[in-house]
């Protein structure tokens, strides 16, 4: 006997217990969201890989006021 031959078979018995107002994704639900978190971390994985090899360093902006390491203006900013 074949799976096929089997499952019409046993679809009578299921049709009582079918709600036909109820919707649900099932496997092919399962298995798109599935294939999409896979993308979506391996797009991850390769972002954080790319950002680490970014070496950036910010130019200083000449419009500023410049701090001393203590945390206070120097002489020349004060005037």
């Amino acid at each position: 006997m074949y799976a096929t031959q089997a499952l019409t078979q046993l679809v009578p018995f299921a049709a009582d217990e079918l709600d036909k107002n109820k919707v649900t994704p099932g496997v092919l639900g399962f298995l798109v969201f599935a294939a999409l978190a896979v993308g979506v971390w391996f797009l991850m994985k390769s972002m954080n890989r790319h950002m680490g090899k970014v070496d950036f360093e910010e130019a200083p902006d000449p419009a500023a006021e410049p701090v001393t390491a203590g945390g206070k203006k120097s002489a020349a900013a004060r005037g």
